[in-house]
């Protein structure tokens, strides 16, 4: 990316100290937050890029604008009109033409090839029950596999996932999935270590007043804060961000690539080798432990196991000591920069702040483990600015308001008890009967013979894109529930067309705010709400006044904001009655001072017999007994250095000598907004974009703007190439959300046209513990595509028959 498209970035981020100063927000209205216009009306919603305001002229939504009470608008939010009009829409219910012919015995393997017929929704919605009836009176319940995202929507009451698995649960239930691909390891491995699933996070106040040195692993803020996952209202987190620039505080930032981040912190990098942290953070161990630098009292009170870890750190255990002398060579940093970065951990009040990312990869527990390891033996895990950050993605940090607990609509409960991590479904529905470890648990795998999706674009979410495609060929019928022709409705046989968040009234409930979330227009052609969908189906199955309790959206939300208001009153705080709330358009509740004060772990070091942790011993285990017992051969039961089972310094990386990094875009969230016009910001050549270091690309005869080939042996794709110094020799960096686009629907092993990087990473599991996805563990090849490039079809529905 040039400079100039960097410095436009951090404008429009609005990255100011005075970010973070607010004006009182109770009792605003929706005028005042838009320029009056003849005939043209305005409301005020949220999106995951943040609020906005709608502009309606004469019953069409002309134009998304940031609101302007945001202290750091997204510009992403202008574009949200495409997502209701553009060509990729879904407007009817359609089934694939086999499958409307011949529905379970049709032939599984032109999925994605052929046309799709419109029906009816009456139509649709028997074929859809009458398949759901089918397969439970076949098969039983343990056959059908259904998921949503929760990024589908950020209101409470709409989300796809809810409505979804209330419909089946209120059936006899469904296979469920278990954690996420953004975060796949973290609450599997944090509670055997520090008894959390997610791990508290001090404030940032706390972090800016007590911090002498702040470390960064793999992070990159500027672009994760852009977008919300439903705990924030206000782009307040990257106030704190200029704030800490401006503090002078020192900054190492650990990261193969200059993010974002790195440019606008001005922080001192070192170039890591991807993977690597682990061994790296054990070095730094060694450094603290021959030095005598640990605080010994510490780990006795607070912790457990270090005599083992000790035991390795010297290398007593395994012959190998964990020096910088040891792990320069796989790092590629120099020793005597791991020797003083040790030292200033050592004199400084330390904090580390983790990615999400850190754990996306082969043995992602380990460098969680060898933080928190590092952290304990500084002896600041419960001091005021130090300690780990290890769950802290954007809006995290942020002092927590006083707000009353929104509930959403209840899902009820799972009468099956199958299910499966997230990133192992392709697992799951490829090999029935199969048993595989996970978490001290065996785990036999039902046949799957539907699934159903609602929000999820699981088809390019999901690792290993040839096998996706072989895997979806096992189910007999695939349902999903989508408003954009995602490469997963294409791949579906029955799709039914859902609404936008700009076609929905919704609330939105965060720890300071509560948020009208106004239907911009209402649904256009025919799509409808998920909810509505799965009440269709449920009342065509035989429990329709069950699920919908005889209640319509309006009523439904009535009923969540009367129960935060008990919630209020037992508060002895006050809310307005419903309409009055719905004419202001949100309700803001005070931060306490005892927010801005918040220490993670603090009242566990003040007595750590009166607040034990959540684990076994109730303190911070550096050894754990209970994974010791699993006896799993890819999860000790300490921190360890384990190589994982790509990277650049692996046999495979004589046939795939770059090493891959597929990072969070910062232009969509994940693959939402691909479809719009936002790609003429970013696309290179008409395709997704891929960074290359200078030598890599001169190496290749690559120059900047080329249209290239990446591939290994699970698939190839097409990228646009910027030469780059911002990352370093021997790694690309080629963003995750780009729409799969084959050049041969349906055919295993075709090139991928505009750019997912997904037709590269590996299904894992990144460990038996976990179960999580290893996606940045991937070689991969880069070469100039010779000849015109394919056009593009991601974007283009599917032919009608």
């Amino acid at each position: 990316m040039n400079s100039t498209t960097r410095r436009t970035f951090l404008k429009q981020a609005g990255l100011t100290a005075g970010a973070l100063a607010a004006a009182p927000l109770v009792g605003l209205t929706l005028s005042e937050t838009a320029v009056a216009q003849p005939a043209m009306t305005t409301n005020l919603s949220v999106a995951h890029w943040g609020p906005f305001v709608g502009h309606v002229m004469n019953g069409r939504l002309v134009q998304t604008l940031p609101f302007d009470k945001d202290p750091n608008p997204n510009s992403m939010v202008t574009v949200l009109p495409d997502l209701l009009y553009g060509s990729s829409r879904v407007k009817y219910p359609m089934v694939r033409q086999g499958f409307y012919r011949d529905r379970s015995r049709s032939d599984t393997t032109k999925r994605g090839t052929e046309p799709f017929v419109r029906v009816s929704w009456d139509e649709a919605l028997d074929i859809t029950a009458g398949e759901i009836k089918r397969v439970k009176t076949q098969y039983g319940n343990r056959a059908i596999y259904s998921a949503a995202s929760g990024w589908q929507n950020p209101g409470n009451f709409h989300g796809a996932g809810a409505a979804l698995q209330r419909m089946f649960n209120l059936y006899g239930g469904s296979v469920y999935r278990i954690n996420s691909y953004s975060a796949p390891v973290l609450p599997v491995i944090a509670p055997y270590i520090i008894g959390d699933p997610a791990p508290r996070q001090s404030a940032w106040p706390v972090i800016l007043k007590n911090s002498t040195l702040v470390v960064l692993l793999g992070y990159d803020p500027l672009v994760n804060t852009k977008i919300q996952a439903g705990a924030s209202f206000l782009h307040l987190d990257m106030g704190w961000l200029a704030q800490l620039r401006d503090s002078k505080i020192p900054i190492v930032s650990i990261n193969p690539i200059e993010g974002y981040t790195d440019e606008y912190l001005r922080t001192s990098r070192l170039a890591i080798r991807p993977n690597t942290d682990t061994a790296l953070l054990l070095a730094l161990a060694h450094v603290l432990y021959t030095e005598h630098l640990y605080n010994q009292a510490y780990l006795d009170k607070y912790t457990v196991g270090f005599a083992q870890v000790a035991d390795y750190l010297s290398g007593k255990a395994d012959g190998q000591e964990k020096s910088p002398e040891w792990a320069a060579p796989i790092t590629e940093i120099p020793a005597g920069t791991i020797r003083a970065l040790a030292h200033r951990m050592a004199a400084s009040r330390t904090v580390m702040i983790g990615a999400y990312s850190l754990q996306r990869a082969s043995h992602g527990e380990q460098p969680i483990w060898a933080m928190i390891t590092l952290a304990a033996m500084l002896g600041q895990i419960g001091l005021p600015g130090g300690g780990v950050q290890n769950d802290f993605p954007g809006g995290l940090g942020v002092p927590l308001g006083s707000a009353p607990r929104l509930p959403g609509l209840s899902a009820g409960t799972n009468p099956v008890k199958d299910f499966v991590p997230l990133n192992l479904w392709t697992d799951l529905v490829s090999s029935p009967g199969k048993t595989v470890d996970y978490n001290g648990q065996k785990l036999t795998y039902p046949d799957i013979k539907m699934i159903y999706w609602a929000g999820m674009n699981n088809f390019n979410q999901a690792q290993y894109t040839n096998r996706v495609i072989q895997a979806i060929q096992h189910p007999e019928v695939i349902i999903v529930n989508e408003y954009s022709w995602t490469p997963t409705a294409k791949h579906a046989d029955i799709v039914l067309p859902a609404t936008s968040l700009l076609e929905r009234n919704d609330l939105l409930g965060t720890d300071r705010y509560i948020v009208a979330m106004q239907q911009s227009v209402p649904p256009v052609f025919e799509a409808r709400h998920d909810f509505d969908i799965c009440a269709g189906l449920a009342d065509r199955l035989g429990f329709g006044s069950q699920y919908t309790e005889g209640k319509d959206e309006n009523a439904w939300l009535r009923q969540l904001y009367g129960a935060a208001q008990q919630l209020a009153v037992q508060r002895n705080m006050s809310m307005p009655d419903f309409d009055t709330f719905w004419r202001q358009g949100y309700l803001e509740f005070p931060v306490p001072d005892s927010a801005n004060q918040v220490v993670a772990y603090a009242d566990f070091l003040a007595d750590p017999g009166a607040n034990p942790l959540g684990t076994a011993s109730g303190k911070i285990e550096l050894y754990s007994q209970k994974i010791a017992s699993f006896k799993y051969d890819d999860t000790p039961p300490h921190a360890t250095w384990i190589p994982p089972s790509e990277w650049l310094g692996s046999p495979l990386a004589a046939q795939y000598p770059l090493h891959m990094l597929s990072p969070h875009p910062l232009d969509r969230l994940h693959s939402q907004l691909d479809q719009t016009r936002l790609r003429q910001e970013y696309q290179v050549g008409g395709r997704e974009p891929i960074w290359i270091s200078t030598s890599d690309a001169a190496a290749r005869g690559i120059a900047n703007g080329d249209v290239v080939r990446v591939f290994n042996g699970r698939g190839q794709a097409l990228a646009g190439a910027i030469i780059t110094a911002r990352t370093r020799p021997g790694v690309v960096v080629f963003r995750q959300g780009g729409w799969y686009d084959p050049l041969r629907p349906g055919a295993v092993g075709t090139l991928d046209k505009n750019g997912s990087a997904n037709n590269l990473t590996w299904d894992g599991p990144s460990s038996q513990l976990s179960g999580g996805n290893p996606t940045n563990s991937v070689l991969v090849q880069v070469e100039k595509y010779v000849g015109t490039p394919p056009a593009l079809t991601a974007f283009t529905p599917p032919q009608s028959a």
